[in-house]
């Protein structure tokens, strides 16, 4: 029998084209958005009419669905609500982007995953929740949402061109809203197996019911099987077990699974039955991923550091040999004069890359807004640069800069450059076959025009390096979003910062050291 939804123009706006899922939730659709030029979007059509109680329950509805689109604004790991509506059947619906993918449900059937895999989703997971669990903004006040129906088939799993593995949570807020319709409770026991015990008890809950709901799909993600199996599917039977039964231990359920002890203790802390025994935060569960994650990824640090105490789950790579010049000013009135700041940079104290064309050829710079006063006082000065490299969960590149004078001391010239994009590459790529850079600089008193030019030399081995990561990047997948590498990046310039100074004000002029020597 013929959909006979398909071809409707819904809200004089949005054609639907093709039934893409169903769902105890209700009937997604594909859909194009006749406004926009027929952009792809996904129509879903809640399991709830509005038609008792209409006002109170729209009122509720518009409220749940601008909450999902703020969500949605907030991360990257929530899929985005653009439009809400009530079509002509009092049918609630939301219109959604459109992506292509697979759920996480179909995933764990078809495949078993690897620990690196599994701790890559997991991490996207986590921070889509913990940006609603953090609470949304309404109206100067700060309301935390809990999504309350965490499971694999709300977990979207996309292919993206720059962050690859991309997985995104969906419905958030529906559960709580189909809840408020007493006809439809039934809908919900179709995730039974999923809930925490505070929620089948009724009570009011908080965002340690999503960390259990987590801590069950971790398991089914890992051993391809549920922690609790009860004899019949009746609420009692799973109350029982969610209530009182102790999860199948790894060993049992999976015996050829080989885990990290940290890895099965974290399932087993979120399954917890009493919410105060469980994290009590997702950052917590995120804190003990990283930690998982640097004894999974120990074999990618290719150069060892001599920073102690790493606590960010991942060390970077240095790339050996900086360079110090000790040079005096090389300023060029030919590239002062030729290179203005651009409109669309602030006027500010910033630092940002830029590729440029010399009569040698093309060549890096980093362009530098100072005030004239901190120009001027580091008119003669030492340069170094250090290169710093990380792989996951995104690759990103530090590219340090100090210029250095004993009197005045250093001034901090550090940029990130996110390596899945083509600037990031093809920058990184000249540094590493040019061996230098200019810096230019300009000041905030008269920001039009460059100043003063140093040029600073990259020593062998980094220049090596850096060909390396830029080639390397290309096929890395990137497993979170850029900012958490460069977080992850940025305490550990702060820990090397004071090993770097005191190597500034004890080397010799014209002289290369090891900061790993």
């Amino acid at each position: 029998m013929s959909d006979p939804n398909i071809g409707r123009l819904l809200s004089k706006r949005y054609q639907l084209q093709e039934l893409i899922g169903t769902g105890a939730m209700g009937r997604v659709y594909r859909a194009k958005d006749i406004l926009l030029g027929g952009v792809p979007v996904a129509v879903k059509f809640l399991a709830l009419s509005i038609q008792n109680e209409k006002m109170r329950l729209q009122e509720r509805f518009e409220r749940e669905a601008k909450t999902c689109a703020l969500l949605g604004q907030k991360s990257i790991h929530i899929v985005r609500v653009m439009d809400y509506g009530v079509d002509e059947k009092n049918t609630p619906f939301y219109v959604m982007e459109y992506l292509q993918g697979q759920s996480l449900s179909q995933l764990i059937r078809a495949q078993n995953l690897t620990v690196p895999r599994f701790l890559s989703m997991v991490r996207q997971i986590c921070l889509g929740l913990q940006s609603a669990h953090d609470g949304i903004p309404v109206d100067g006040t700060i309301y935390p949402i809990i999504h309350r129906d965490i499971k694999p088939s709300n977990m979207l799993v996309i292919q993206d061109p720059s962050f690859g593995e991309l997985v995104k949570v969906l419905d958030f807020g529906i559960a709580k809203l189909l809840q408020s319709d007493g006809n439809v409770t039934s809908y919900y026991l179709g995730t039974l197996a999923y809930s925490s015990p505070e929620q089948m008890e009724g009570k009011e809950l908080d965002n340690r019911s999503d960390i259990y709901s987590l801590g069950v799909m971790m398991y089914e993600m890992l051993t391809g099987t549920m922690p609790l199996i009860p004899t019949t599917s009746s609420f009692g039977a799973w109350y029982k077990l969610h209530r009182y039964q102790q999860p199948t231990p790894f060993a049992e359920t999976a015996p050829h699974l080989v885990l990290p002890k940290q890895l099965e203790d974290l399932v087993l802390s979120c399954l917890a039955k009493d919410a105060g025994d469980r994290p009590q935060k997702i950052s917590e569960i995120l804190n003990s991923l990283a930690a998982i994650e640097q004894h999974c990824y120990t074999r990618l640090t290719v150069t060892p550091s001599k920073v102690q105490n790493n606590d960010v789950g991942v060390k970077p790579e240095l790339a050996l040999k900086p360079q110090v010049d000790s040079k005096p000013s090389d300023s060029q009135p030919k590239i002062t004069t030729s290179y203005s700041w651009p409109q669309g940079k602030p006027i500010a104290d910033i630092v940002f890359p830029q590729i440029i064309n010399t009569n040698g050829g093309t060549i890096p710079s980093l362009w530098i807004m100072l005030p004239q006063e901190e120009i001027q006082k580091r008119l003669v000065c030492k340069r170094y640069n250090q290169f710093m490299f990380i792989t996951i969960p995104h690759p990103m590149l530090l590219w340090i800069t100090v210029i250095y004078n004993r009197k005045h001391g250093p001034k901090w010239l550090p940029y990130y450059l996110d390596l899945k994009t083509s600037f990031g590459q093809e920058i990184t790529n000249l540094l590493g076959q040019t061996g230098h850079y200019r810096l230019l600089f300009f000041s905030r008193e008269a920001p039009t025009n460059c100043s003063h030019v140093l040029s600073s030399t990259i020593a062998a081995a980094q220049c090596q390096k850096l060909q390396e990561w830029a080639t390397s990047s290309q096929v890395l997948i990137s497993a979170a979003e850029p900012q958490m590498s460069k977080g992850l990046l940025k305490r550990e310039y702060e820990k090397m910062k004071p090993q770097i100074l005191a190597k500034l004000e004890g080397v010799n002029t014209h002289s290369q050291f090891d900061l790993s020597g």
